[in-house]
């Protein structure tokens, strides 16, 4: 019987292996390390294994040892007998005791240690900081000092809808694709400061070996410093919300030279869009841009049709709250008014008046008092907004 089991487990483990080989992209390792954080941790993980395996290989032979050599079929009967001495049960306890001890401490405390202490040296060298706020379901980016001090923006997700519904073939990227990518130069440490607008999010990116929990309320920290330019891919890694599947992370790491081109060119877009506040804006040309911004920051909750997702994401179409006066007669903003939702925010509702500009603000505000099912025909200027702030 047991050499019967011992020749089915061989053969399972042949065909398990033989069907490993068949497959060309299966990966045994992580992602290729990109920092030297997640360098590390490599070392550490692939140290710690060869170790368990060992452990499990010495217990495993042992066990079959004892099983084939005292068979019953080889004439072995079970022994008759109260228990051994105190002092031989004692020594056989202490003995696994301090062999297990001496691996957990020194051979696996030791690089475990190092990898936390490396993991937590968040200042030390630090030469830019850059602020990651989690909110549902997006990243917010905020560039805390340098000359990119200042720059912020929301990265949403762009896979097409058609995709997610199966009604064309996904891409290469499925789900993994942002509008607006983290970028950050080679070779240079970077402070990460997460927090939350909501609820517990996870900034996690594969290739930098770590990850780190976003907390409502709080500032925490983690750093990243990438050696290979590239485009790095992940998501958050908490399970927060029904979105939490489409709200990835991407980084693109570029050479010095290149981040400060893009740093010059994300402060003349800047520029444009407070420009834009000052001008009078037709009604249909904020519509066409309100619905642009609905469609990327709000319609993930709200829905493209402004349905809703009631009663967390109440609908749009047909809402008192957005067909309400927004300003008093003396140009004052009026409390839970449509437009003091879209700048404060309230409950899960996020406060956009950090992260949109007075144009994005004031057309996506006309958008939604003028589509979505709703005809309130009035309009916001820019310049409101401005004045509002």
């Amino acid at each position: 019987m047991v050499m019967q089991f011992i020749r089915k487990a061989g053969l399972f483990l042949a065909t398990a292996m033989a069907s490993f080989s068949a497959h060309a992209d299966y990966a045994w390792n992580f992602p290729k390390p990109v920092t030297p954080m997640a360098l590390d941790t490599l070392h550490v993980h692939n140290k710690f294994m060869l170790i368990t395996m060992a452990i499990f290989l010495v217990v495993l032979a042992i066990m079959i040892y004892s099983i084939v050599v005292h068979r019953k079929s080889k004439g072995y009967k079970a022994a008759k007998f109260t228990g051994p001495s105190t002092k031989s049960q004692v020594f056989w306890t202490l003995v696994p005791f301090a062999i297990l001890l001496y691996i957990d401490f020194i051979l696996m405390g030791i690089p475990a240690y190092h990898s936390v202490v490396m993991m937590e040296d968040t200042k030390n060298e630090a030469q830019m900081v850059v602020k990651v706020t989690g909110s549902q379901w997006r990243w917010q980016y905020e560039y805390m000092d340098g000359d990119a001090q200042g720059i912020k923006f929301v990265s949403n997700l762009t896979t097409p809808q058609d995709q997610i519904e199966n009604k064309i073939e996904k891409g290469e990227n499925y789900l993994l694709e942002v509008d607006n990518p983290l970028v950050l130069p080679v070779d240079k440490k970077v402070r990460v400061l997460l927090t939350a607008n909501d609820v517990i999010h996870n900034w996690w990116i594969p290739a930098f070996g770590a990850s780190r929990d976003a907390i409502p309320g709080f500032l925490r920290e983690t750093w990243v410093k990438v050696e290979e330019p590239g485009t790095y891919r992940g998501q958050c890694k908490e399970l927060c919300g029904k979105g939490h599947g489409f709200m990835p992370a991407v980084v693109k790491a570029v050479p010095e030279e290149e981040f400060k081109q893009w740093v010059v060119a994300q402060k003349e877009q800047m520029e444009t869009a407070a420009a834009g506040a000052d001008k009078e804006w037709t009604k249909d040309d904020l519509v066409a841009h309100g619905k642009g911004v609905y469609e990327k920051n709000c319609a993930v909750c709200h829905q493209v049709t402004g349905a809703g997702l009631p009663p967390a994401f109440p609908a749009l179409t047909g809402s008192k709250i957005v067909a309400a006066p927004n300003l008093d007669e003396d140009g004052k903003l009026l409390k839970d008014s449509h437009l003091d939702r879209v700048l404060n925010g309230k409950g899960v509702m996020p406060a956009w008046k950090g992260t949109l500009n007075d144009t994005d603000i004031a057309a996506v505000v006309t958008y939604e008092r003028n589509a979505l099912g709703n005809s309130v025909g009035d309009m916001l200027q820019p310049s409101q907004v401005k004045a509002l702030r």
